[in-house]
């Protein structure tokens, strides 16, 4: 079984979590930091050579993006591109060009490897999208999307892999391709996810920054800290909460606490 609440209160923890997070204070070192941030790109590539297409399972855009791009459309079959920021091997985009015709799709990731597997797939067509490797700290989006042409920005579990002080850099340069009125589609990891518990003593970076065995790295999101990101870099607020599931497994008594940040933060 499993329940959901949205809301704008962080999880709480237990008196036992509080106590083991509180006593991971030892931060990898400063060498090893730098050496995450030069390698970042090859360690997702590997994370790719090693998974393939089979890791993420396919998103099916059914649920609320879904219902957020067609409130995006003044009339039924109305043309839209989007944007998907970090777009993997297409988990996300795939699923969404099969459902919605009148769609072109822009896609990008950090990964080569991931582009290649976009390129690869069965449905890729140059007429409905267009994918290319890019770098979202420092490439320059405007090289590959004509400047306020995106309708819609999807940025959902990449914004995360990136280092905190790197994050503005991604705001900025996709605010230059979004369309002004239009708005970033959002969802991440959320302040004391299950995933975050779960990180060995040695594994953190920085607050709320930690490091997998693989060497990418994962940031946990607070409402406030996300909502200064994005209104820094002129995006106003939407809609920014927290979702949190309980996913109970009644065989082994286990109970795992997700917590996502969700959100849409808008151009004026």
């Amino acid at each position: 079984g499993a329940f959901q609440k949205k809301g704008h209160s962080a999880r709480v923890l237990t008196p036992e979590e509080a106590e083991r997070l509180a006593k991971d204070q030892v931060l990898v070192s400063e060498f090893k930091q730098l050496k995450l941030e030069k390698e970042a790109q090859k360690n997702w590539d590997l994370f790719y050579k090693r998974n393939s297409t089979n890791f993420f399972k396919d998103r099916h855009w059914t649920t609320r993006e879904f219902q957020e791009l067609k409130a995006c459309r003044e009339f039924a079959d109305q043309k839209l591109t989007i944007l998907e920021a970090g777009c993997g091997v297409g988990n996300c985009l795939f699923p969404l060009l099969e459902e919605d015709l009148s769609i072109f799709a822009y896609a990008c990731d950090f990964s080569p490897r991931a582009v290649e597997y976009v390129k690869k797939n069965a449905l890729y067509s140059t007429e409905r999208c267009k994918v290319f490797q890019c770098d979202l700290t420092k490439d320059d989006l405007l090289d590959n999307i004509p400047a306020d042409s995106v309708d819609v920005v999807t940025l959902i579990f990449v914004l995360s892999a990136i280092h905190p002080d790197k994050m503005h850099l991604v705001l900025r340069n996709i605010y230059k391709v979004l369309k002004p009125g239009k708005c970033v589609l959002f969802r991440d990891y959320g302040l004391y996810d299950h995933a975050m518990l779960r990180f060995k003593s040695g594994s953190k970076l920085g607050e709320n920054f930690y490091v997998r065995q693989d060497g990418t790295r994962s940031y946990f999101f607070t409402e406030e800290f996300l909502s200064q990101l994005f209104k820094a870099e002129g995006y106003e607020q939407v809609v920014n909460e927290y979702v949190q599931r309980e996913t109970v497994n009644r065989k082994e008594d286990l109970c795992v606490p997700r917590v996502f940040l969700q959100s849409k933060f808008q151009k004026p």
